[in-house]
């Protein structure tokens, strides 16, 4: 296949998802792990392919994909301390939250409106919020607090609930400010294309 015959919002698609994996590797670089750490376009590039790809293994394979090998890159490189073999305790968690948020994806934004990606932008922060911590407190990751294990009770999870809030609200923010930017960069490059034609 030549350059001449690949579809240019292809081209973008894949672009966007790469932008997400640098920005994330920049962003989850800092040993602090401070909060804006999740201010990233991982979330946004989930929804993003959940609603753009025509064919839906496209939608789940590029996104989980880019999160691995971010994933990799972090744990591996700058964060050997949490490694557990390649990646980290509870990832399954993790990337179990991004399934679910390509498929919101795929049912909620249908069209690229302004109420769909709020809507869909604070369902993922809360998908994610609900479903990677739940992780974290079950695969027994430590308690920032106390330096040790979470218990394994209902306090227990409600700290991990908790400590996870910050984190939360950067990650709903980077889903609103990274969706507007991929859908409405995508939308632009549509119309070009439309015009063009």
């Amino acid at each position: 296949m030549s350059l001449k015959n690949l579809n240019p919002r292809f081209g973008v698609l894949l672009l966007f998802i790469l932008a997400a994996g640098v920005i994330r590797i920049v962003l989850g670089s800092d040993a602090t792990m401070q909060p804006i750490a999740m201010f990233t376009p991982v979330g946004a590039m989930a929804l993003f392919g959940g609603a753009s790809f025509s064919q839906k293994w496209k939608s789940y394979a590029f996104p989980l994909l880019t999160l691995f090998v971010s994933d990799i890159i972090l744990i591996q490189v700058f964060h050997k301390q949490f490694a557990e073999g390649l990646l980290y305790r509870g990832w399954v968690w993790n990337y179990a939250s991004f399934v679910l948020i390509v498929l919101l994806g795929q049912l909620l934004i249908k069209k690229a409106s302004v109420a769909n990606i709020l809507m869909g932008s604070a369902g993922a922060a809360l998908l994610h919020f609900l479903v990677s911590n739940f992780g974290v407190w079950i695969s027994g990751s430590t308690n920032m607090l106390t330096g040790l294990p979470y218990t394994k009770d209902a306090a227990g999870l409600a700290s991990c609930y908790i400590q996870a809030i910050p984190y939360m609200w950067y990650v709903l923010v980077g889903n609103i400010v990274y969706c507007s930017i991929f859908f409405g960069s995508f939308e632009l490059v549509k119309r070009r294309l439309r015009f063009a034609q």
